[in-house]
């Protein structure tokens, strides 16, 4: 029998008090509040102290770079220091580095800070996922991860033009704006502490019992095991960001569309996404997680297919439209995946979630890369079918992936019947210990 780990970061159900979860979402919409203020202001102020757009470029992508490198590490720092403290200790930190920003007076201050604010990434994110998981439920925990990322999707854009108005009020008081960045990366850590419930700060567990040897039901499985997870974020996620970062001049160059309805096709798909990931979140609670992942890549097809076929502004708004419909399906099945396979090690619990982050962060990464290099080299219809071929093989690889899962969680002692349906229960659990 497996052992049964002593979880004080899971009190039962029932009594489980709605503060916690209210709190954690709270803390989610406000660190991305403040990281799209971050997000608007920085590249605007590195401009003006001289860098050229690739130097943007790079600056941008460096916090998301040492993010990365660190993950698989720094997830152990939360589980020493515990999921609340952990990412309390970061967005501290995260504060104090938007604070510095307005006295960065050389473009080598603002690497310096871009880089400490991939370490506080680097340890936020595993705790905070770590802290979902243990606080979110087990009946609900795909629905907490699918507000997690509404909140995520609606504070963006909101700190985003909360940045672009101060700066014109300000004349382009770039201290006013890290400032007010600061102060809102300050908020969360003021709204984890009031949501403290009478359990102990959530640390990672340790076995009720100790392993006889040979056990690896819990514990013991090492960390190679998440290797397919983190293939399959990164595949997924790299095929859905490929066009990411060139989505603007793909509207204006290639489907020929002006600012004004470029600007029409975001809104749409936002509110899109916003509709759409709750339902999502409920579905994978509540029926088939392996139609809901396989809907990410099915999206990416679709729509790639729409860009390719109908450059045009209808053609794009359903286009983008699937993008945003993919991206709120996929989310919370994969945040649920990553949940209930770090439980098969509780001791480590947001090191693993830090790993398999890893994957899904790598494949942000190397997706815009690998579509600007095609694009450059072989035009835009090149890249689309690129995206559609890679689309492709990362439906084959979830199907393969869930239907290995479901051969694991099903008893030895009971085949299934020949003829019959049956719904596919996909267990990271059993398929760690298989």
């Amino acid at each position: 029998m497996t052992p049964t780990a002593v979880t004080a970061d899971q009190p039962p159900e029932p009594g489980r008090p709605p503060l916690a979860l209210v709190g954690i979402l709270s803390e989610g919409f406000l660190s991305h509040l403040s990281s799209g203020v971050m997000a608007f202001a920085l590249p605007l102020y590195a401009r003006h102290l001289g860098l050229s757009v690739a130097e943007v470029g790079i600056l941008l992508s460096l916090h998301l770079s040492v993010s990365l490198a660190l993950k698989p590490f720094t997830g152990r720092v939360a589980d020493w220091l515990g999921y609340r403290r952990g990412a309390s200790a970061a967005t501290v930190f995260r504060s104090l580095l938007s604070f510095l920003l307005a006295a960065a007076g050389t473009p080598w201050h603002l690497f310096g800070l871009q880089a400490a604010r991939g370490v506080a990434k680097a340890v936020r994110d595993p705790a905070m996922h770590a802290l979902i998981a243990a606080r979110g439920g087990k009946k609900r925990l795909a629905s907490t991860f699918a507000w997690y990322q509404t909140a995520d999707g609606t504070a963006g854009p909101l700190g985003r033009a909360l940045a672009g108005v101060l700066l014109t009020a300000t004349a382009a008081n770039f201290r006013c704006v890290f400032a007010l960045a600061a102060a809102l990366s300050v908020l969360p850590v003021v709204v984890l502490s009031f949501s403290r419930t009478s359990q102990p700060d959530e640390t990672a567990p340790r076995p009720a019992r100790p392993q006889a040897p040979g056990d690896t039901s819990t514990g013991t499985q090492p960390l190679t095991a998440l290797l397919p997870f983190v293939d399959l974020g990164a595949l997924i996620s790299g095929t859905a960001h490929m066009l990411h970062g060139l989505m603007p001049v793909l509207l204006v160059e290639y489907a020929g569309l002006n600012e004004a309805q470029a600007g029409i096709l975001y809104l749409v798909s936002t509110v899109v996404m916003l509709v759409a990931t709750p339902i999502f979140g409920w579905l994978c609670d509540h029926a088939h997680r392996e139609l809901v992942l396989l809907i990410r890549s099915l999206a990416n097809v679709l729509s790639s297919v729409l860009y390719l076929l109908v450059p045009t502004f209808a053609g794009f708004a359903c286009a983008k439209a699937l993008n945003k419909m993919g991206t709120a399906a996929f989310r919370p099945a994969w945040a649920l995946l990553m949940a209930e396979a770090s439980v098969t090690d509780p001791t480590r619990r947001a090191q693993r979630l830090g790993l398999m982050s890893a994957g899904d962060d790598a494949g942000s990464i190397a997706g815009p890369v690998l579509a600007g290099a095609v694009w450059s080299t072989w035009g835009i219809p090149a890249l689309l079918g690129t995206r559609i071929a890679l689309a492709l093989v990362a439906e084959g690889y979830t199907l393969l992936f869930t239907r290995t899962m479901a051969r694991a969680a099903r008893p030895p002692d009971s085949p299934e019947p020949p003829g019959t349906a049956r719904p596919v229960n996909t267990s990271p659990a059993s398929f760690l210990s298989s």
